[in-house]
């Protein structure tokens, strides 16, 4: 059965970073995946953060970098440029970290610059700046359709992947994705649900998402990553301790990889 994994994702300021990746750990997860912010994490800071996961037995599956200021990477502009130095930046200190693959977005927002030729060749620098480094990109799907289906054509890359997000198809395409035109490129997947009134990021099976559709579709495409949630401590679930928020985190994960090899 395919293996499980987790978002590293505190909204509770009650609760240190520590104590959620205790109860992450005593939950049953082995995998993470963390968010990667400059601004938020100066580099000793980074250094300790990864030195209790490795302490405590958590691997980091990929980084999701962030997506503050990427629509003017699209743009003709001194800020285009400096998102593509930010980025490799962040790639180098992945590597550093030993952190074999990162998502990125490609768009933020509802409106964006139309896909162009200027932010395809600031892609291009990325992408085979983190192909010489050995590391992995996966571009995710957020609120506009066509960037992904751009990226797939005209970067051929091996190290060029997507990152199917669940809780986004939902709401913001009604579930409509071209499977098939990511066939063997799905590297990651983040999985949580809504109900199509804002993106959530509940766990599976508390919204409205067909999740029997959802393996069927992944596993046609050939997807052989993690089967990885995206579902944040808060709202309601802050009724619940850390650890047994993580526990139904992990049982709702393994259903979820159960259900993959069954469909």
């Amino acid at each position: 059965m395919k293996e499980v994994a987790v978002i590293v994702s505190n909204d509770n300021k009650n609760i240190s970073d520590k104590d959620i990746l205790d109860s992450i750990k005593e939950a049953g997860f082995k995998n993470v995946f963390i968010h990667l912010e400059g601004n938020e994490y100066n580099e000793h800071n980074w250094a300790n953060y990864i030195e209790y996961m490795n302490k405590i037995g958590l691997e980091i599956i990929f980084a999701h970098l962030s997506y503050k200021g990427i629509n003017s990477i699209w743009e003709e502009n001194a800020e285009g440029e400096k998102l593509v130095e930010k980025y490799i930046k962040d790639i180098e200190i992945c590597k550093n970290y030993n952190i074999s693959m990162v998502v990125m977005h490609l768009t933020s927002g509802k409106n964006a610059p139309m896909y162009n030729e200027i932010g395809l060749s600031r892609l291009y620098k990325i992408v085979n700046y983190a192909k010489d480094k050995n590391i992995k990109i996966a571009f995710e799907n957020t609120k506009i359709k066509g960037y992904l289906e751009y990226i797939i054509d005209n970067i051929k890359e091996s190290n060029v992947g997507i990152c199917y997000d669940s809780g986004h198809c939902h709401l913001h395409f009604n579930d409509e994705f071209k499977f098939d035109k990511f066939k063997n490129k799905i590297f990651a997947v983040h999985l949580h649900d809504n109900d199509k009134s804002d993106d959530l990021h509940l766990l599976p099976f508390d919204g409205t998402i067909d999740w029997k559709e959802t393996m069927y579709n992944l596993k046609k495409e050939n997807f052989d990553g993690y089967i990885t949630l995206e579902s944040v401590y808060r709202y309601n679930y802050l009724k619940l301790t850390p650890l047994e928020f993580y526990k139904k985190s992990y049982d709702i994960a393994n259903k979820l990889a159960k259900m993959y090899e069954e469909v």
